[in-house]
């Protein structure tokens, strides 16, 4: 009987410790280039750390690391991404690359096949993946500009990803949004981002 009983006061302190506690305490890596860097920006005024905000504010246990780099590759992200895997050991990886790589007209198979063993680390770690697409200026020719477009679709439907077509949905042809060099995002661009990112994030946090 003591012992029955030395067990129910246990498994009460249990609850009472755990009571209001997260299900689930993750965190979330973006990975990308300047437009989640926050180029020309204050760092608490770029997307990722209105994200951060965002979800302190709703007292939620996910947090977020922001490992993006101004001019990063799909390339330069591929080699920089199993080191931040096992330091980071993140559950959600928000890749957002690409970008560089269709400025400087680099083949689009390479970059397919960057992102693809992104995915593949980020998964092989335990992570979920949410994939951001982009889209090339239509003086780069409507071939090269529709394959660009359409390996983004590719990957996210083949690995059955989460998937945001267009990062500056919304205001992409509305200068008043982007910094003098017509590419960049100003501070109130990144709100609308953020919304655009997390109805895609959002299912991925519960």
């Amino acid at each position: 009987m003591r012992a029955a009983a030395l067990l129910r006061r246990a498994a009460l302190a249990v609850l009472l410790l755990t009571a209001g506690a997260p299900a689930f305490a993750g965190k979330i890596l973006v990975w990308g280039d300047s437009l989640s860097a926050g180029y020309g920006l204050r760092p608490q005024e770029a997307w990722p750390d209105l994200l951060g905000q965002r979800l302190a504010g709703e007292k939620s246990a996910w947090t977020v690391v922001n490992g993006s780099i101004s001019g990063e590759t799909t390339a330069g992200g591929r080699a920089r991404l199993p080191a931040a895997l096992d330091r980071q050991r993140p559950a959600v990886v928000i890749i957002e690359l690409g970008a560089n790589d269709g400025l400087r007209g680099l083949p689009v198979p390479a970059m397919v096949a960057n992102l693809q063993a992104m995915i593949d680390a980020a998964r092989k770690a335990g992570a979920q993946v949410l994939l951001v697409g982009m889209r090339m200026p239509p003086n780069f020719g409507p071939d090269f500009t529709a394959r660009y477009e359409k390996a983004f679709r590719d990957l996210a439907r083949t690995n059955t990803l989460r998937f945001v077509p267009f990062l500056m949905d919304g205001f992409a042809d509305q200068p008043a949004f982007f910094q003098p060099d017509g590419l960049h995002p100003v501070a109130s661009a990144q709100p609308r981002i953020l919304e655009t990112v997390w109805k895609e994030l959002k299912p991925l946090l519960h």
